[in-house]
């Protein structure tokens, strides 16, 4: 109180006056009751006519925090944080302030505009979210923090949450922290809807390239919104994204003329009129096209032979309604004049006739891959083959009707500039008994036949008589081929012998390597003779005596020994970096000393399935080459 009342006599009251000494020795506060005091006088007469009653909650301390303020308040002072720190330090108190946080766009913070004009936004920040880590509080907080770090320029999303996992809300949060985005590859998201990456294309205006990996939940809308607000978009890849449909292919066409790359998988919705729109609007700048299970005709096919004019890759796979009339007019559109690779996979509709027409219609094109085309022949191979003048890469795949006569007469009459020829499960490939002309091709680098079970002696000679150049050999799976018919394949490399590859060729002995050793140690920088289990310790000492420059040698599961390990090591000239010795069941304990010799050089080693090795002894080797990568 301001004055303390004061008593002078039985009916008086004075000021200035203390009544007591101290008021509460006088017993004049006296309860009333529960939670109830009252003040009086001990006189005759009460100056106060009713009690002035206190409550408890007089004396409660009201609570004044800043989290009884509504978001509108809240977002008001969090835009005009001082900096980095303040809103680290606030998004760091609640989630609930987090994510109001994430929901505050770049241009709306105060701060920013200094930020922008000393360079410090440009987007080279990259993070990835897999499986549990991503949510939605994740990418908040990558959009809060991103701007104290330059800004995010790429984001990519793997998710398989269901309980946790990304929502619309997280690719907001993105959208309004992070307009630096260039580059966007969401995957396995079935909460994520239009609703999301319509934001994104609101917000990220810079945005190159676009993945969408199984999105069922988006539409056309979704890529209607990127392609108006996007006009920088270069790359594009939708895949499995099932009510994605042909309007907007439309619009990307009108509005992305600067796509580059576009890749489309598994979308139902999307066919002819999708494709040739898209084609016709960015024949100057496509150059990649990729177009896998897709319900597309020919005439999908004679938009690309027509408009293709700047396209260097084509991918086509599982193309189940395209004839040999699609193909036919694709070669003959003389559009594709700058194709260089070219990929044809399980696609029924490419016969001997389309095959042709892409070798006259496609003069540049370097490297060619035909996996599962069963309607080919040798027929259609050699054709193509005499018009594909630059042709330097060839892989046939499970292309059963091509025999040997087909890839020898290729070998012989055409292709010069052939430098690589791959034949894998190749049905057809057979050994026929037939001779060669003194021809020898000089062009053929690289050679390689994987589980071709037909490919024997044969051919192996033929391939030792056409190939003085070859210097990267793999024969894998080929149980047909033996000693004696290797010997002019070795002999009759001039270039010398780089890579070799014979894994799983099981019935070639030391003979092989021994010579192979002898004749191109010089050159010789990789061997892999996994699975030849004839192979033993004579082996390891011609390669210790000869290979000078070899780096890399797998002999896992043949017959070497702790000598052979012990001959590896004591080879001073030998500098292996890489040495698999896995299930060499015959090395043990004994070989620890050699191996740790080894290690000096080795950046690789693996010893998986070498039972002989010890347990305890695995640890030594482990800690030992502690700086090499160890399989045990």
């Amino acid at each position: 109180m301001q004055e303390v009342v004061s008593y002078s006599g039985e009916n008086e009251f004075s000021i200035g006056k203390k009544m007591y000494a101290n008021p509460m020795d006088s017993g004049i506060f006296s309860p009333l009751g529960h939670h109830v005091e009252v003040y009086s006088i001990p006189g005759k007469r009460s100056i106060i006519s009713a009690p002035f009653v206190f409550t408890g909650e007089f004396y409660k301390k009201q609570k004044t925090s800043i989290q009884v303020l509504p978001d509108e308040c809240l977002f008001e002072i969090f835009r005009r944080l001082g900096g980095n720190q303040e809103r680290s330090s606030c998004a760091s108190v609640s989630k609930h302030w987090l994510m109001l946080l994430s929901t505050i766009r770049r241009d709306e913070v105060s701060w920013v505009s200094e930020s922008k004009s000393s360079g410090n936004l440009d987007g080279h920040l990259t993070r990835s979210l897999e499986g549990k880590k991503a949510t939605d509080v994740r990418l908040a907080t990558i959009a809060v923090g991103a701007c104290s770090h330059g800004g995010l320029g790429k984001l990519s999303i793997c998710g398989n949450n269901v309980a946790r996992g990304v929502t619309n809300f997280g690719l907001k949060a993105v959208a309004c922290g992070c307009p630096t985005l260039k580059d966007l590859s969401l995957w396995n998201l079935s909460s994520v809807s239009d609703e999301g990456l319509v934001e994104i294309a609101k917000e990220c205006h810079q945005l190159e390239k676009l993945n969408l990996y199984q999105l069922p939940s988006i539409s056309s809308k979704s890529l209607i919104a990127i392609a108006s607000n996007c006009p920088n978009l270069t790359d594009l890849l939708i895949d499995s994204c099932a009510n994605v449909g042909n309007e907007a292919l439309q619009t990307i066409g009108q509005k992305c003329q600067n796509l580059k790359s576009v890749s489309i998988k598994n979308c139902p919705l999307i066919g002819d009129q999708g494709i040739a729109s898209l084609l016709s609007s960015t024949s100057y700048s496509l150059k990649k096209v990729k177009l896998r299970a897709l319900n597309v005709s020919d005439m999908s096919l004679a938009v690309i032979g027509h408009y293709g004019i700047a396209i260097t890759d084509l991918v086509l796979t599982s193309l189940c309604k395209v004839t040999e009339k699609g193909f036919w007019v694709m070669g003959n559109g003389q559009g594709l004049q700058k194709l260089r690779s070219f990929t044809v996979t399980s696609c029924f509709g490419l016969t001997d006739l389309g095959l042709e027409a892409i070798g006259i219609g496609c003069p540049n094109l370097k490297q060619f891959s035909l996996r599962k085309c069963a309607i080919l022949s040798d027929k259609g191979l050699v054709s193509f083959a005499k018009s594909a003048l630059s042709l330097e890469s060839l892989l046939l795949e499970e292309c059963h009707r091509v025999t040997q006569c087909g890839v020898y007469s290729m070998l012989v009459n055409c292709v010069s500039n052939l430098k690589s020829l791959t034949l894998e499960n190749c049905l057809g490939i057979k050994d026929l008994a037939f001779g060669i002309s003194s021809f020898r091709s000089n062009s053929v680098r690289s050679l390689s036949v994987r589980n071709c079970s037909g490919f024997g002696n044969s051919s192996l000679m033929l391939i030792g008589q056409l190939c003085p150049e070859l210097q990267h050999l793999e024969l894998i799976g080929l149980h047909g081929i033996t000693d004696n018919e290797f010997t002019p394949l070795i002999e009759g490399c001039e270039a010398g012998l780089v890579k070799v590859n014979l894994r799983g060729c099981v019935n070639l002995t030391d003979k092989v390597v021994c010579e192979m050793s002898k004749a191109h140690g010089g050159t010789l920088e990789v061997l892999n003779l996994d699975g030849c289990r004839f192979v033993t310790d004579a082996s390891m000492v011609a390669i210790a005596s000869n290979c000078l420059l070899l780096s890399e040698l797998d002999v896992s599961e043949c017959s070497i020994t702790d000598s052979g390990i012990s001959v590896l090591a004591c080879a001073v000239q030998l500098n292996l970096q890489i040495l698999s010795i896995s299930s060499c069941r015959l090395v043990s304990d004994k070989s620890l000393p050699f191996l740790g010799k080894l290690g000096e050089s080795l950046t690789g080693l693996n010893i998986q399935g070498c039972h002989g090795i010890s347990n305890s002894s695995v640890g030594l080797i482990v800690d030992h080459l502690w700086k090499s990568d160890i399989l045990s």
